[in-house]
This record gives C-alpha cells, sequence and structure tokens, in this order.
C-alpha cells in the first residue's frame, strides 16, 4: 500500500509542476517549439530543471543502491541503441506534439479541466496505443 500512495504522491506533485510550469498550456508548449517565429525559451529551463533532477537521482541510484526503496530492482530499458523504431516514434511524437501543443502527461493533467480539444487528443492518443498493441510490435 505504501508503494501506491508513494506513486500517487509522485504523479500528484509531478501534476502541480506541469500546471505551475504551463506545460499544460499548448500555447505556451508551441511557443517554445516555434523556433523560428516567436520563440519562447521559458520551457528549455523547465526541461532542463527535469534532467537535472533526473540525472542526479540516476546517477545516485547507480552508485549508492543495490535495489530502489520500494521495489525490488530498477526498471531500465534493455537496450540504449539506436532503431528505426525509435526514430519513427520519435519523430511521430514530435508531430503530434508540435501540432497539437500536447505531449501525453500533460494532456492528461489537462484533460481535467474539462477542453475537448484536449480529450480529442487523448482519445486520438489512446487509439494510437491501441494500433500500436494490435500491431503485435513489442516495446523495447
Amino acid at each position: 500500500m505504501n508503494k501506491i500512495l508513494f506513486a500517487f504522491a509522485c504523479g500528484v506533485l509531478f501534476a502541480i509542476g506541469l500546471v505551475v510550469a504551463q506545460m499544460t498550456n499548448p500555447a505556451k508548449v508551441v511557443g517554445f517549439l516555434d523556433v523560428t517565429g516567436a520563440w519562447d525559451p521559458s520551457l528549455a529551463f523547465v526541461m532542463g530543471g527535469a534532467l537535472t533532477v533526473f540525472g542526479f537521482a540516476y546517477w545516485s541510484s547507480q552508485r549508492k543502491a543495490a535495489k530502489p526503496v520500494l521495489d525490488d530492482h530498477f526498471d531500465a530499458p534493455p537496450s540504449r541503441g539506436i532503431t528505426w523504431e525509435l526514430i519513427a516514434g520519435s519523430l511521430l511524437f514530435g508531430f503530434g506534439w508540435g501540432l497539437s501543443g500536447f505531449c501525453p502527461g500533460p494532456a492528461l493533467v489537462s484533460a481535467g479541466f474539462g477542453d475537448v480539444r484536449v480529450w480529442i487528443f487523448v482519445v486520438a492518443m489512446a487509439g494510437g496505443v491501441v494500433a500500436f498493441n494490435l500491431t503485435g510490435s513489442k516495446a523495447r
């Protein structure tokens, strides 16, 4: 039960961070992605902060811990190679993000605000997940 409560608390903290950083605002995200127009670099600081915290936590976990506090083992991708699936998925993700102004995490948080455009995105995202699973592909 502690693991579930901790995961829930982390999710709430993450959602609050997305709202405070305005990652749930498509106009802010599109402004960040518009590097040839009215570029808004503020989200680079959000991403830089997130990468810094993750990098420190990852580095610390590799050096000091034999296993996580609330699990039996660390989950890490089995492969670090660049594959055509990774490139294709990255391009699809980028196109979807650029066209809609939402990436999956902020879209799920934004769905709670009741905007119909967000729900259309979430349904399309779920459709992509279902289509991926129907192809018999396996995430690596």
